[in-house]
């Protein structure tokens, strides 16, 4: 079993940033992919940013390529994205998401509200 816990929502202006931090827990050991997806309301959850552990390059969605980035910190076991010059169209419950040996773990999300 993996856990994901998500911090870092919260609402800010447009042009503003914000942080958010993924730790997870419990069997790492068979993560090979971790990533955060998006989920505004009336519409399906969607990839934000995804990053293989085995080296590929990380994919963003077209919509928040040149202002969100995806990063980790081996140590503390925690994966971070960083969003800039938000928009109100990023207004979205934001989930962490770990993939281990082909199982998908999320967690209970974070809420990010960009006001106009």
């Amino acid at each position: 079993q993996v856990q994901l816990v998500e911090s870092g929502g919260g609402l800010v202006q447009a042009g503003g940033s914000l942080r958010l931090s993924c730790t997870v827990s419990g069997n790492i050991n068979g993560i090979r992919a971790m990533g955060w997806y998006r989920q505004a309301p009336g519409k399906q959850r969607e990839l934000v940013a995804l990053m293989s552990l085995l080296g590929s390059p990380i994919i963003y969605a077209d919509s928040v390529k040149g202002r969100f980035t995806l990063s980790r910190d081996n140590a503390r076991n925690t994966v971070y994205l960083q969003m800039n010059s938000l928009k109100p169209e990023d207004t979205a419950i934001y989930y962490c998401n770990a993939n281990s040996w082909g199982d998908g773990y999320w967690g209970q999300g974070t809420r990010v509200t960009v006001s106009s």
